[in-house]
């Protein structure tokens, strides 16, 4: 695992038909692998949105949590409701769903989501925004950090982290003690094989990859959205408010009364605030 630049390669084997007979932009639902640079295969399904408007309109970025997978009920209840706002791209992070490779639980991530960036970018779209929910809202920051002002077309116009902590290793709750058991006991990751149905790699980070909050940091001009439930189980109100303060005038904190934890948490009318601000910063 390591914190070097993600770089990718990404093949489809599903692409769409960019123009109908009479020359009208069209573009169709799609399901690919991806191979991301470490030679990973990355589930990725394309999703053209109920509000296409032409070739270099928006495409929202998914990415799930910890134990998520592009098929799982809360995750394409999540791609429904923005694909009200634009195209949506969904994928399983390594280790998860369809794909291939273990989890590094936020690692070598950034990898999958930088060959979904560049897949979503392949379909003509011009605005990119990631959004990320809970460790893929760690993921999408680390992504927007590394990508920061690039003109390659591999970093993301807006970004949104969902219930994301601000630093790792965090034990303070008891589902985060839980997560950690999980993750770093071998029985532990026998559950996650076969309870949860994620695969998790048993090396330890090294390098320590970069923090969210110092992620969050550098991430501007990049418009940042950090949305937080009150009662969030897992990570209290300091993890957003830290992530916030770091982002500066190029941050905005949402604090959801009432909400709980990442995708599960996030009701349709908070799904569609994310979809027009996203719309509104985004490019």
């Amino acid at each position: 695992m390591s914190n070097r630049p993600a770089g990718h390669v990404a093949r489809s084997i599903d692409r769409p038909h960019p123009e109908t007979p009479g020359g009208t932009p069209r573009r169709a639902p799609a399901r690919t692998f991806l191979h991301t640079s470490d030679g990973v295969r990355i589930d990725a399904v394309y999703d053209p949105g109920a509000t296409v408007r032409g070739p270099a309109d928006l495409v929202f970025v998914v990415a799930h949590g910890f134990t998520g997978d592009a098929d799982r009920p809360h995750v394409r209840r999540i791609a429904e409701a923005f694909a009200d706002h634009g195209a949506v791209v969904t994928f399983s992070f390594r280790g998860h769903g369809a794909s291939g490779g273990r989890s590094t639980v936020g690692d070598r991530e950034v990898l999958d989501l930088t060959a979904a960036v560049a897949w979503a970018r392949g379909f003509g779209h011009t605005r990119v925004v990631t959004v990320g929910f809970s460790m893929g809202g760690s993921v999408v920051l680390r992504h927007a950090a590394l990508y920061a002002g690039a003109e390659d077309g591999a970093g993301t116009d807006a970004v949104v982290s969902v219930s994301s902590p601000a630093r790792w290793y965090y034990r303070g709750t008891a589902p985060m003690r839980r997560l950690h058991w999980v993750v770093l006991r071998p029985a532990g990751r026998l559950v996650g094989r076969y309870g949860l149905r994620t695969r998790i790699h048993h090396r330890d980070w090294d390098p320590v990859p970069l923090s969210p909050v110092e992620a969050a940091g550098r991430i501007a001009p990049t418009p940042l959205l950090v949305v937080h439930g009150d009662r969030d189980g897992y990570f209290p109100l300091d993890h957003p408010r830290m992530l916030a303060e770091a982002a500066g005038d190029h941050g905005e904190l949402w604090v959801e009364p009432g909400m709980g934890h990442a995708e599960h948490a996030s009701g349709e009318d908070l799904l569609h605030r994310i979809g027009d601000w996203a719309a509104g910063r985004a490019g």
